[in-house]
Parts: C-alpha cells; structure tokens; sequence
C-alpha cells in the first residue's frame, strides 16, 4: 500500500473528550490496565474476549444480567455468549426515555410527511400502544411480525413494540418489488404484517397498495394486516394504524435469553433465496454499544444517516438512540429538488454526526454542490461513508467543501454480522483513502489464499476470533449448511467476509470491493439470482448474467449481458422491457448501466455462471489467468467478454 496525506488530526483536547478516551481511563482505574496505543488496546479486546466485552457492558451499564461465563468454548460457528444471561434490545431505549421524557428523540424530514418530533415520551407512549395492539392480534414471543416501510418513526415504533415482547422483527423497502420482498419474507411465516400504503419520491406519489395486497396474498401464515395511511385510506381488511395507536398500555422490554432472536435480516441471494440472518438481543446490544465508543456519538447529540429501511444501516441508527442521541430521519429523494436538499437537512437539524454511502459524497462532488458555501455546518463534528469505498477525490472533497476541522470516518461492515469490522477512531488522524482502524472485539485480518496474514497486500477479509453479533443460525438451515458454506468453507474456524482488504503498518485499511459476485448499488447489496430472476422470466431472455465492477475511486458500473431467443435483437424497446421487468421485480435502484447481447453464457461444468472470472477480466485482470478453461462447459463463450474488456479498459 502507498503512503497517504494525512488530512485531519485531532487536537489533544478533541482526543481526550472521546468516549473511547473515557472508555480506556475507565479501564485503568477501574481494571489496571494500561495501553500503549490504540493498537495495544485491539489486541487486548481480541485476545481477553471475556474481559473486553464484560468492560463493554459495564462501562455502558448495559441491561444484561445472570450469566456465570462469558464464552465456554472459543469456537466459529457455533460460539454461544453469555449463557444465561438475559436482556432485551428495548430495555435500553426505554431507559432513556424515561430519563428524559421531554427531550425530542426523533426527527423525521419527508417528502411524505414533512417534518414531524417525537419526544422520548410519545416514543414510549406509541410502543405501547402497539404493543398493546399486537398483542390483540395474538403476536406472543417468537412469532414474526414483518414490515414493508420507509425510514420512518413508524417503522421505529413497530420494530421497538415488536422486539420489547420478545417477538421477532423483519423489515423491507418499499422500493423494493414485491417478488424480492415475498422472497425474504415467506421463509419466515410471518403472523403479522405492516404496511404503508404509499409514499411521495422525488416529488412523486408511488401507490403501494396493490403490491401490499399481492404480498399478503403470498403470506397463509398472517393473523393481521396493518396499514400505516399515508396517501390513501387503509383498504378492506387492513388495520389502520391510526387504530393500532388508539390502544393504551406500559410499554414493555420482556426480559429474554441472550441468545433470543432479535430480527432476521437478509443476505443478497447470489446464489438463491436470500438467506435468512437472525441477530440475538444480546450480540446485538454488545456491538451498538462498541459501536458507540467507534462513532463517539452520545447523549445531546444529533445524529442521521442516510438510509433505506432496507439497508443494515437502518439498524445501526438505533446506537445512536439506545446512547440517548436524537436521531434524525430523512425520507426522501436525496437528491430533490438537488444534491444540496441533504445538505440543508444537516444544517437546518445541527447534526453533529452525519453519514451516508460513499456514492452519494461522490455524486455531490460531481454535481459540484458546495455545501460549506451556502450553509452553517457549525455543529457538524464527524462524516460516516460507507457501503462502497470513498475515493481519494471523495475524501478531498468533503474537506474542501463541507468542512475543514472534521472527522471523517468511513466504515466497512455488513449485514451479516450487523456492525463493522474497520471503521472510524476519533483519537487518531485521518488518512486519505483510508479507513482509520480495526474494530475493538473484532480480530479482523487480511489473508492470502493460504490462510497467512498478510500485511501491506490485497487479501481476503477474514475474522478469527468470535463475535457477539455474528448470526445465530440462519431461519429454516436446520443443519447449519447454508450458514457454513456462507463463511467457513474457505478457511476452517474463521470467518471469510468476501470483501479484499489491505491493512497497512499503522492499522489503516482499504476496501477494494467484494470478492464475490454480490451487486452493490450505492450502498445497497442485493445478489444476481435476484436479477436473474426477473430478467429470465421475460420469454424473449434465454440466459444472462449482470456484472458489479467496483472501480476503487471510480462509480460503480454494472453491465447486464443477455442471451435472445433467435431472431429478436437487443433493440431500445427491447432494453426497455429489459429495464422494467428490473424495475418491477426487483428494484430500479438495480437497472444495469448497459445491456449487451452474447451469444452464451460461460458456464462451469456444472453449469454455474462463471460472474467471479468474468468480474475479475472486466476489473483488468489477466484473461489467462482469471478462469481455468479446461474448467468450462462452453469455453469459447469468454471469448466476447475478453473483447469487452478490451473497450471498456478496465
């Protein structure tokens, strides 16, 4: 890895203001320990697992009690924390609000609803009442209750209703089709479902109605149906939620096992239906809380990141609450009426950690919005990007003209283990292009092939030691086989990620993308299947294959390449039914840069699409070297992607 400017220090004074500073004093006076520097301390965390996430619960007072071990037997998968220790995610949240009952907890800024306040004590008043509704409904412990919502307080108030009585909550997109939707959810028999009928994007209303009705339809297992009116009024055999909040009662955090499940969150489905990840309470309260000491957010202050409900960043918000910060929720098209309407949103509410996926930093740069000039960004503290890796020019960028005296602190986690593995530390200097550290708890490495750590290359991101957050099972793999291919199949006993990475000799690290075959969308991840599915269903399309190219510093570029029934050729009203198929079933957040017509798809043996060699040529690689084609069914087939990548130089 080349060396890299540095582009913000903190001053000694900012430094020791940190929760982590306050975290590692603690730990001196109340454990005797003492640490060099930062890298001394991740190697404490990663090696005395029981004392490091022990300290997290007490320094945070976090609501778990009743354990005798903190990790019998160190071992992945399979790792059971905490043994008989009960908690539950809400209890938290619920705290604060009974700490400060007339302090605003949530802001929501949406082009469906304008801009609305919750106190903490309305906060806890709605879940509550929907607690009390859900129980009407027959949702007891363990049962699913699903959810197809923006980034709203709704969305909030049901999840917190959901998980405070020990059921099990599971959320999608509205943008997302309702093909991808029933995909996830109908692994799960769901007993209750939530739904917005509508929503107003980039100035447009989107009727949601009819893909509700088809997705309630594919559910036998539903009890209710609940409708959050937005645009309309709530259809025959709906609940308004407007009744749900009509009912009265305490609001509840049932104290549950540690290991209890919290939500179940979906992978990509590159390779099928998108498995099912179930977090625990436990795992999940442990690594916010980490979190915490990472993103330096606390109580007073004003927090948001720009998400989808259907992204993990949706869940990690709630850290910032569950510390007694005010979250702030932007629901709407980001960049309406223009790129600087976010912009706006920062200053107008005095966040003071704002975050975002890298796509949209950089699509502010290209637009040439200039945030600093024309608003008062004084309470801004600290910049989060994640979900792709921030360019160079990404990071010139925000230093320019959002702010001079920042911290930024881009981040690299992920849905499957709802946190990060290299993120941002207040207390060291920011590099350009880099991500700051390894994550405290995290003993998070760059492989080889071999399984050698290696320093200063391009490896595999890999973890070596157990997390509390690591899933628990995935929903329906009574045997653990999906789980155990998805992560140990590679390297025994250690966690692969399938992202490469490369970590330099003071602890920065760079992402250059995924390993595998996994789309992201500015941010958003979804597998090919999805679009396969979608594209294939078409009676014209024979075959296809869709290709994410993540350029490091450059936007991503996702070509579709499709295989014609004979005589049809890829004309612009082909395209087009192409585009809408996308559109429809999946999502238009997914619509490929460029369809190309092939003859074929290179294809294993086996008749596996060959996307990982084919992403691998497209991002420059050596066609020698990038497939075996002793190895390949129809290897004259590679030939045009050879071509391709010619006019595309990659």
């Amino acid at each position: 890895m080349e060396d890299h400017a540095v582009l913000w220090q903190p001053s000694e004074a900012q430094a020791q203001a940190t929760s982590l500073a306050k975290f590692i004093r603690w730990l001196e006076d109340a454990r005797g320990l003492t640490f060099a520097d930062y890298d001394a301390l991740w190697e404490w965390s990663i090696s005395d697992l029981d004392g490091f996430w022990t300290a997290i619960i007490e320094f945070f007072d976090l609501p778990v009690s009743g354990w005798t071990e903190v990790l019998p037997e160190r071992k992945m998968p399979g790792a059971d924390w905490f043994p008989g220790a009960e908690t539950n995610f809400a209890a938290q949240i619920l705290t604060r609000a009974g700490e400060r009952p007339g302090e605003v907890a949530v802001v929501l800024q949406s082009e469906t609803f304008g801009r609305v306040e919750l106190t903490w004590e309305e906060l806890a008043k709605r879940i509550g009442a929907v607690q009390a509704g859900l129980r009407e409904m027959g949702v007891k412990k363990g049962d699913r209750v699903v959810a197809v919502l923006p980034n709203t307080p709704e969305a909030l108030i049901a999840f917190l209703a959901t998980v405070g009585m020990g059921a099990i909550w599971s959320l999608c997109a509205p943008d997302m089709g309702q093909v991808a939707i029933l995909d996830r959810f109908r692994q799960i028999e769901p007993k209750v479902l939530i739904g917005q009928d509508g929503y107003v994007h980039a100035g447009k209303k989107i009727d949601k109605r009819p893909a509700l009705e088809e997705i309630a339809g594919e559910l036998p297992t539903l009890a209710a149906k609940v409708m959050v009116e937005a645009l309309y009024e709530a259809p025959e055999g709906w609940m308004p939620w407007s009744d749900v909040l009509a009912h009265e009662g305490a609001p509840e955090a049932l104290m549950v096992e540690f290991s209890h499940p919290l939500w179940i969150v979906y992978s990509s489905g590159t390779t099928g239906n998108p498995k099912p990840i179930v977090h625990g309470h436990g795992g999940v309260i442990l690594e916010a809380a980490k979190q915490g000491l990472h993103q330096d957010v606390g109580p007073g202050d004003h927090y948001s990141w720009l998400t989808s409900s259907g992204w993990i960043m949706w869940n990690s918000q709630w850290t910032a609450l569950s510390r007694g910060g005010r979250v702030c929720l932007f629901d709407g098209a980001p960049n309406y009426p223009d790129m600087l309407e976010v912009w706006r949103f920062v200053a107008r509410e005095k966040l003071n950690y704002f975050g975002a996926g890298a796509a949209f930093f950089d699509g502010c740069r290209k637009a040439e919005v200039k945030p600093a000039a024309e608003l008062d960004l004084g309470a801004l503290r600290a910049l989060g990007s994640t979900g792709s890796p921030l360019s160079h020019e990404g990071y010139h960028w925000i230093y320019a003209e959002v702010k001079k005296d920042l911290w930024l602190a881009p981040i690299s986690g992920g849905t499957d283990l709802a946190g990060a593995f290299v993120l941002g530390n207040p207390m060291m200097p920011v590099y350009e292009g880099e991500m700051q550290c390894r994550a405290l708890g995290n003993a998070v490495r760059a492989f080889d092939p071999d399984g050698n750590e290696i320093i200063g290359e391009v490896g595999e991101l890999v973890c070596t030691e157990p997390l509390p957050s690591m899933p628990l099972y995935f929903w329906g793999d009574d045997d653990g086989s999906r789980l155990h291919e998805s992560y140990f199949d590679t390297y025994p006993g250690v966690w692969r990620h399938g992202d490469w990475i490369a970590f330099n000799e003071h602890g920065g690290s760079i992402i250059y993308g995924r390993s595998d075959a996994t789309i992201n969308r500015r941010g958003l991840r979804l597998g090919t299947s999805e679009i396969y599915r979608a594209v294939e269903g078409m009676d014209e399309v024979l075959d296809s294959l869709v290709i994410d190219l993540e350029f490091l510093g450059r936007e991503s570029f996702m070509p579709l390449f499709v295989v014609l029934r004979e005589g049809l050729s890829l004309d612009d009203a082909m395209k087009a039914k192409i585009n809408a198929a996308i559109k429809r079933q999946v999502s238009a957040r997914f619509l490929p840069d460029e369809i190309v017509q092939i003859a074929e798809v290179p294809r294993t043996l086996s008749g596996k699409k060959l996307e990982v060699p084919v992403k691998k040529l497209l991002l420059g690689g050596d066609p020698a070297k990038v497939v075996n084609r002793d190895s390949m069914a129809n290897p004259d087939s590679f030939d045009v992607f050879v071509d391709y990548a010619k006019t595309k130089g990659a």
